[in-house]
């Protein structure tokens, strides 16, 4: 058993304790961050003359010498070490000897550990960035390639009014736009360093806190000792960011699942993103949707798991934060992955217009339409609605939808109706008589898709 705080004790742990307290298992995936924060410290502690100039080349030379040793499979990370911290302490004294324990002068496991989780935290939430500015693009390219393809808009899942597939898909832009700018808030808010705040109090040695956030790029040192080694504010505003993006992927997983069915038939999906069934012949299952729609509650409880560790812990660090690393490491493999596969998916959809065009004439979403052309001719809208209303009922019975319907018919219900109605309530005008801002008419998404290239093309996370 490999650690860093034996000379206090003369017994040894119990083996159950010490698993049980140990963190290698999965804070090894720190092995980089924790190699980068520590050739910054110590490129500090030679400026600031605490170490010298020939220990601090030792140290960095040991320390990318192991790092280059696991990445090649030549040394591996065993549960004999605590921690990542001490698999990396114990292998540069092996390999650099006095040097090596000079690492750790001004430094304490708390703000060590507090630097790597925000490193990888930062590293991720560029990931993140990029995936998400992946799927704009993508719905960016369906929204432009349907501009025409008429569909009917739903609220309360029954068919309400015309709309255009691109319109729809619109909707789900704004939602990944804004969870993009919720990354670069959250990154902008992270991005200090909390190295340096050693186990709470600071430390009597005369460190450059201000050259160590430069060397790692950060903004800047934290400016509170004991809160910068108890913070996880930044891990529970990214993982509710999260937790936001999954949910708005799990809308958009419904909807395709909905479309995908049999009664709907407006997409289909490619073979590479669905199964079959094991009994039935004719299945194809949409998977990919269904498994990200699934996910969406295993991210909520990753969430859930960190904000209840954190809600009773007194400052300034405890051993309970050691839980914010497998929920978060959790969350960010799960949403990396459902980000990157929803996108290949939306990219290989195929959209069946006609049906989407035939479900909006048959659904009666120009109802709306007929009762404004009432009211352009002169009825009052309580009455106007009331004469549509009747009029639905009755094209209900006939099996038609109101343009189907003769004009002499149409006149039996008001006189009002002219040769004008089958064009005012034609699914085109329905839709491209909307022109105010945010409407599905051709003219106002092509000023929405512009709006939206500018944002992708100028935006930048820092």
């Amino acid at each position: 058993m490999a650690q860093l705080w034996g000379g206090r004790f003369t017994g040894s742990i119990n083996e159950l304790a010490w698993n049980f307290n140990a963190s290698i298992s999965f804070d090894q995936r720190f092995l980089e961050v924790d190699v980068r924060g520590s050739k910054a410290h110590a490129t500090m502690l030679a400026k600031q003359g605490i170490i010298s100039e020939q220990e601090k080349e030792d140290i960095i030379k040991g320390l990318d010498s192991i790092f280059s040793d696991v990445k090649d499979g030549k040394l591996v990370i065993t549960d004999k070490y605590e921690d990542i911290h001490s698999f990396l302490e114990a292998n540069l004294i092996e390999r650099i000897g006095d040097a090596g324990k000079k690492v750790h002068t001004g430094r304490s496991r708390n703000d060590q550990v507090a630097l790597d989780m925000r490193l990888y935290a930062r590293d991720e939430v560029e990931q993140m960035a990029a995936l998400l500015q992946d799927l704009l693009k993508t719905i960016s390219q369906i929204m432009k390639d349907n501009l025409g393809t008429y569909m009917p808009g739903f609220t309360h899942l029954q068919k309400a009014q015309p709309v255009t597939l691109a319109h729809h898909f619109g909707a789900y832009f704004e939602m990944f736009k804004r969870d993009l700018l919720r990354m670069k808030d959250i990154y902008n808010r992270m991005n200090y360093c909390p190295l340096g705040a050693g186990a709470l109090a600071g430390t009597t040695y005369p460190l450059d806190r201000e050259y160590t956030a430069q060397l790692l790029d950060f903004y800047g040192p934290t400016l509170n000792s004991m809160d910068s080694v108890s913070d996880r504010d930044y891990l529970i505003e990214y993982m509710s960011a999260l937790s936001t993006i999954m949910m708005h992927l799990s809308r958009l997983s419904e909807e395709i699942i909905i479309w995908n069915s049999n009664e709907y038939r407006f997409v289909e999906i490619d073979d590479a993103y669905s199964t079959g069934s094991s009994i039935m012949p004719q299945k194809k299952n949409p998977d990919i949707a269904e498994l990200v729609r699934g996910k969406t509650g295993r991210v909520y409880g990753d969430l859930m798991s960190l904000l209840t560790t954190m809600k009773g812990i007194p400052l300034a660090y405890n051993k309970d934060m050691q839980e914010d690393k497998e929920a978060a490491f959790d969350a960010m493999d799960t949403v990396k992955n459902c980000v990157t596969l929803f996108t290949d998916m939306l990219s290989t959809l195929k959209f069946n217009k006609d049906n989407m065009e035939k479900s909006a004439m048959r659904g009666f979403t120009n109802a709306t339409d007929a009762a404004d052309y009432l009211v352009v001719k002169g009825m009052p809208f309580r009455d106007a609605h009331s004469v549509i209303g009747r009029l639905v009922l009755y094209c209900i019975d006939k099996n038609c939808a109101i343009d189907e319907l003769p004009l002499s018919e149409l006149k039996t219900f008001s006189e009002l109706f002219d040769e004008d109605i089958f064009d005012a309530i034609s699914l085109k005008t329905c839709v491209e008589k909307r022109l105010t801002v945010g409407a599905p008419s051709s003219d106002a998404m092509k000023q929405v898709l512009a709006a939206g290239d500018d944002f992708l093309s100028s935006f930048k996370l820092k």
